[in-house]
């Protein structure tokens, strides 16, 4: 979690300690929500909050205009997610797809 955000680790560097310092990490992120790059740098034995990533598979019950109606596969819970610009003609009543819950927020990831 970078910023209050569920981040992907893409890199990391090391800085030795100096004299009377600590190390230091480097964090290059990218959102997992929002695909936004972030950075952190802090000392290398502070702590830091990983958030749980559920992929879960849900059904697409219908299409409304830029919305999907989904229920998911394993408790048949009912509940909709905004489509990405990007799969909008790719969603279809009938299909299933791939989301995450993280930090308890849905986000349509794949189709299958």
């Amino acid at each position: 979690m970078i910023d209050g955000s569920p981040c992907r680790v893409e890199k990391v560097q090391v800085s030795t300690s100096g004299k009377h310092g600590h190390a230091k990490v480097r964090l290059e992120a990218i959102g997992i929500l929002d695909n936004t790059r972030r950075s952190l740098i802090a000392p290398a034995h502070e702590p830091v909050e990983v958030p749980m990533v559920l992929k879960k598979n849900a059904q697409v019950l219908a299409v409304t205009g830029s919305r999907a109606q989904l229920m998911d596969m394993e408790n048949y819970e009912q509940f909709e997610l905004e489509i990405p610009d990007e799969r909008k003609n790719q969603v279809i009543a009938g299909g299933e797809a791939d989301y995450y819950e993280v930090v308890g927020i849905k986000t349509l990831k794949q189709l299958k």
